[in-house]
């Protein structure tokens, strides 16, 4: 009797290991089919953006000059009287109360100024920002072409531009004015009229203008030298540009105007489009690490 309850126990258990077998292949099996399955689909990694017509025209790229007046498209709609706006006016000050610019390119200057006071230079001045196509034409004809340009054909017209002064001496003997010149293309503004490239922007050495771009464009074009004029011809020529600014990767592309634009961007990484206000749109994609 004992030998017989022996024998059976003896084959219970070896039906059980019969089986635990069997249920790990079929979980295996399904596991496998699982990753082959999830192999077959693609990885989606672009999408398409629409890119609208009327983006040639709007930006911070956007070129204004004799040859290439503003569009309606391209005037911003946050512009601000920076006097009414008393948390813009930090670290400067103010010629007059009717001075405007583009907020966003306001956030952008206040940030500098900040900056430059914990420096120790704090005596900067706005004489003059944004202005309509009135108040330009009236310009024109009050103090002639030697001094202004036509309602359109001026930075003035945009909101992104503005006369930096010092409340010292005149910009370009002060300390305001070396700070400016060593330190603004950290924070997106480039020196618009430099020396020696009258030729190329049309107007003569003007140490006080000043044009927000953005970064990384303002931090390239003060290593290769760049006027606006040059770095859009020089985007255009590349197609495609790609460098490294402060360890951020930048890839940045000139797609010409067309009726119907649309490009490939890459998903969940930060891009944003300027028209060069001429014949395409310069898009900017900073690229993400891994």
């Amino acid at each position: 009797m004992k030998k017989w309850l022996v024998c059976l126990s003896f084959l219970l258990l070896m039906g059980c290991e019969s089986v635990l077998p069997k249920q790990n292949n079929d979980i295996n099996v399904q596991e496998n089919t699982k990753d082959q399955a999830s192999e077959s689909v693609p990885e989606v990694t672009n999408d398409t953006i629409m890119i609208p017509k009327e983006q040639v025209h709007k930006g911070n790229l956007v070129l204004v000059n004799k040859e290439h007046p503003i569009h309606t498209d391209g005037i911003p709609t946050d512009i601000v009287n920076l006097y009414k706006n008393k948390e813009l006016i930090q670290g400067y000050a103010l010629l007059d109360n009717t001075i405007r610019l583009s907020r966003s390119v306001a956030l952008n200057f206040g940030e500098m100024m900040h900056d430059a006071g914990k420096e120790g230079v704090n005596h900067f001045m706005i004489s003059s920002g944004y202005r309509d196509a009135s108040e330009q034409e009236k310009l024109y004809r009050d103090k002639g072409a030697d001094y202004a340009l036509p309602a359109g054909y001026s930075e003035h017209n945009i909101g992104f531009s503005l006369d930096i002064g010092s409340t010292l001496k005149p910009i370009d003997q002060a300390p305001e004015g070396e700070w400016l010149q060593k330190n603004a293309s950290e924070y997106g503004f480039i020196l618009r009229y430099p020396k020696n490239k009258t030729e190329i922007t049309g107007i003569k050495f003007e140490p006080w203008h000043f044009r927000y771009v953005g970064l990384p464009h303002s931090k390239i074009m003060k290593e290769k030298n760049f006027t606006l004029e040059e770095y859009l011809d020089f985007l255009k020529e590349q197609k495609n540009f790609i460098t490294t600014i402060d360890g951020e990767k930048y890839e940045i592309s000139f797609v010409p105007a067309s009726k119907n634009m649309t490009l490939q961007v890459p998903i969940q990484q930060h891009y944003e489009l300027s028209g060069n206000n001429v014949d395409g749109v310069i898009v900017t994609i900073r690229q993400n690490e891994g």
